[in-house]
């Protein structure tokens, strides 16, 4: 009875000292509240200094290195993508890809070479190769070749590629819209130069060592992402303003059907007597030179060879004669 009473005792205690805590909280001054905050917090980050009276000032940038520097990033990103509803024209890139049958390709490579710095454009790369055709092989040149041209005048250039063209393989054009890759990476960049800029307004009012620290190695970060973001928008830019073109010029020999000359047997049967005649002297004269010269340096060679041998297998029998006595003796004693 007692352990019940002394049980229900302590539990109101305690219900009465939690509804006491949680009515101060909620109709305390905001003062009082701010106060009890702001003693919490470590000396230099907007706390109360170790015995030093406390003051209040208005917020200021200074106090938000206690906040993690990436919440500024992101909420500036958040910002710059509330307003991002820019309108841009659609961003449209052109290519073209084909190849052409022409009398000369080399030629033709100067030709087009030309025609790119005349409309405005530049050559990417060149590649001249040599090739072989047919049964006599014939030398063939063959070009591959990548321009670009202002996309504007992308038609112009394909006409005047084709001037000289005796026939058309292939030839292809593309489009592809990137204006909503382009869109997203314009808003990720306003992210991060808003990012950027509050980030070194942080930096002129930072005091600490680890703060300026802090703050500047989040700078870096975001500034490395703005010159890839740069990077990226002006290589649509570019892509979008300069259509390329791909060529490949195709030498006119390299074109013609495969000729067969007729079958003549009466060649082949003076190829063959010949192709005799000729394996006949070579047998008599591999016979010559191996009689005046190979087997006399085979005996020269032999001889000093087959003495040695000699030489050797008589020490090795009077070697092993001597070996047979001794055991003889041995034995007997």
């Amino acid at each position: 009875m007692k352990r019940t009473l002394i049980t229900i005792a302590l539990t109101t205690v305690v219900v009465l000292t939690v509804v006491g805590l949680a009515s101060s909280a909620l109709f305390a001054p905001r003062g009082a509240v701010f106060n009890s905050v702001s003693s919490s917090l470590p000396s230099g980050f907007g706390g109360g200094g170790g015995g030093q009276p406390e003051y209040y000032a208005e917020p200021s940038v200074v106090e938000m290195p206690a906040q993690p520097m990436m919440d500024v990033a992101q909420s500036a990103e958040k910002v710059a993508n509330s307003a991002s509803a820019v309108d841009v024209n659609r961003l449209i890139i052109k290519n073209a890809d084909l190849a052409i049958v022409v009398p000369d390709p080399g030629a033709d490579m100067a030709r087009i070479s030309k025609l790119a710095d005349e409309l405005g454009g530049y050559v990417v790369s060149s590649n001249l190769s040599q090739s072989y055709y047919g049964p006599n092989s014939i030398e063939v040149p063959e070009v591959a070749l990548v321009i670009r041209v202002p996309v504007e005048r992308l038609d112009e250039a394909l006409a005047k590629i084709k001037e000289t063209a005796v026939k058309v393989n292939y030839e292809t054009t593309n489009s592809m819209d990137v204006t909503s890759d382009y869109v997203d990476l314009q808003s990720r960049l306003s992210a991060k130069q808003a990012a950027e800029k509050k980030l070194l307004e942080i930096l002129e009012d930072a005091k600490d060592t680890e703060d300026v620290l802090a703050v500047y190695t989040q700078l870096q970060m975001i500034q490395t992402e703005i010159e890839s973001l740069k990077g990226q928008i002006k290589y649509y830019e570019q892509s979008a303003a300069l259509s390329s073109i791909s060529i490949r010029l195709i030498a006119q020999e390299g074109t013609q059907p495969i000729t067969i000359d007729p079958w003549r047997p009466e060649g082949a049967v003076k190829q063959a007597l010949e192709n005799l005649v000729y394996f006949f002297q070579n047998f008599v004269d591999f016979l010559i030179s191996f009689v005046i010269f190979v087997l006399p340096a085979l005996i020269l060679i032999a001889i000093p060879l087959l003495l040695a041998f000699i030489g050797g297998r008589a020490l090795f029998r009077r070697f092993r004669k001597s070996r047979l006595a001794v055991e003889e003796k041995v034995e007997e004693k």
